[in-house]
């Protein structure tokens, strides 16, 4: 179970990076099928509603047998084919029905991000491992799916990021391959650190402030940290500073002045540079984008501001 530290930490990732999850789709199927699901840039997941299928992976290797009620994610997007499973089974596949719910989510800061760094090819939450809160959650949205009321799919929607979120936690709690983000997660003394790191992003802090917080000598902690999130505690905060100005630029009150200063930066300038070398693009494009309701598709021309 995470701490109150890892707990903060993991709220503040979320939040900055802006998660939007949404259901696609809601086949039905009777009897055989198979539905190939190209690769995409972004993540995808399956709820089983009713039935079950077998999902092929694109290595051509593994397969996964899945229930109802059980929810497979694929967070990098990776290819794969729905499809019934054999006639001995379950009996004939002519006999069989079986209903999916499909979603998609994404990250308004885009594919780029700690969270699905830390996240392997995909996913698997089995209904009988998940606990009570995810069964009600998930039959909630199997009910929701067969009904007709106004705001179905806003309703459905906003239960997806729910899903999302309840399916990072049980990847947290029973993976065995833990990475990135979620090894620090994990480690009370990096919790500590990325919890004061997230909290005050504009602060100067030094590698001996933050390896205080790990209670762990300079050298030590350098060390670590790099080992398990794959960066140096300065780019990480650079990152993380990053994250939050692409969120802060979506407030038309906030000036890239005013930004710059919050997140520690003594010029703007120095701030404009940071940004661009992160996301690839000036603070300017962002603005015009967030204006547009448009972040995840940038504009083709690059800005130098």
């Amino acid at each position: 179970m995470l701490d109150r530290s890892a707990e903060a930490a993991f709220a503040a990732v979320l939040g900055a990076h802006q998660l939007r999850a949404y259901i696609s789709d809601n086949p039905h199927y009777c009897g055989s099928f198979v539905e190939p699901e190209r690769g995409c840039e972004h993540g995808m997941f399956h709820l089983i509603d009713e039935g079950d299928c077998l999902v092929l992976l694109a290595n051509g290797k593994d397969t996964l047998r899945l229930n109802s009620g059980d929810l497979v994610v694929f967070p990098h997007g990776a290819a794969h084919t729905l499809c019934s499973p054999p006639d001995s089974d379950h009996g004939p596949a002519a006999n069989r029905f079986t209903s999916i719910l499909c979603g998609e989510f994404e990250f308004a800061t885009g594919s780029r991000n700690p969270i699905l760094d830390a996240l392997p090819e995909w996913i698997v939450v089995r209904e009988a491992d998940s606990g009570s809160q995810f069964r009600h959650l998930a039959r909630l949205m199997s009910h929701e799916a067969r009904q007709e009321s106004f705001g179905r799919q806003l309703v459905l929607d906003k239960l997806a990021d729910a899903l999302f979120v309840m399916a990072l936690r049980h990847h947290i709690a029973s993976s065995n391959e833990r990475r990135g983000l979620i090894a620090a997660l994990i480690d009370p003394r990096m919790a500590r650190v990325l919890e004061a790191m997230h909290a005050e992003p504009g602060r100067a802090w030094t590698v001996a402030m933050l390896a205080d917080l790990a209670h762990q000598s300079r050298t030590a902690f350098a060390q670590h940290f790099n080992e398990v999130l794959g960066v140096s505690p300065y780019q990480y905060l650079t990152k993380w500073r990053m994250a939050e100005a692409l969120r802060l630029l979506r407030d038309p009150k906030s000036s890239a002045a005013t930004i710059a200063e919050k997140l520690g930066y003594q010029t703007e300038a120095a701030f404009r540079r940071a940004f661009k070398k992160i996301h690839g693009y000036g603070p300017g494009r962002a603005r015009r984008a967030a204006r547009s309701a448009q972040l995840g598709a940038m504009p083709a021309d690059i800005d130098e501001d």
